[in-house]
């Protein structure tokens, strides 16, 4: 399976929230993902770093804050007809400050490790949130058709993430 490179890429930012034998997911909104459980995150701003925005972002959606985060993988995402790969940082956290609130973006909520809600989740997330709850790092490639259906996948278990 080749990854095109063609595409132009846009770099995001997903974090997930870990407490005791939690997770914490955001029902989105509005937008891109919407009615879907998804972690926190979005795009990377002019002068941002990578991290800096999965900061921001988290706090935006969710109202917590963290002080370091741990990338745990890479995945990127085509979806047929659009020219533009989805190159998305996941980074997780078990430490950060204050209480997740609902904003205009997310609905957050707690969901027990052996209860994540993936009917009602991103198609792929079934394939690589395993990995991040048994703590291992991952990279993948999802081709998609609509938001619906995978078309092609690869993904491989990591000792290391790329930077």
């Amino acid at each position: 399976m080749s990854i095109p490179v063609h595409l132009s890429r846009k770099v995001l930012t997903l974090v997930l929230i870990r407490h005791q034998q939690q997770v914490l997911l955001g029902m989105k909104k509005r937008g891109f993902g919407a009615g879907r459980w998804n972690g926190f995150g979005g795009k990377v701003e002019m002068g941002e770093t990578i991290e800096q925005a999965a900061k921001r972002e988290l706090e935006e959606e969710s109202c917590l804050r963290v002080d370091s985060l741990q990338k745990v993988g890479l995945l990127l995402f085509e979806f047929v007809g659009d020219p533009v790969m989805l190159e998305v940082h996941v980074f997780s956290s078990r430490h950060f400050t204050g209480e997740p609130r609902e904003t205009e973006e997310m609905r957050p909520k707690w969901f027990p490790v052996e209860h994540i809600p993936y009917d009602s989740m991103w198609p792929d997330d079934i394939h690589w949130f395993p990995l991040f709850l048994k703590g291992s790092k991952f990279s993948g490639f999802f081709k998609f058709e609509g938001h619906n259906t995978i078309l092609e996948h690869s993904l491989q278990e990591l000792d290391t993430l790329p930077q």
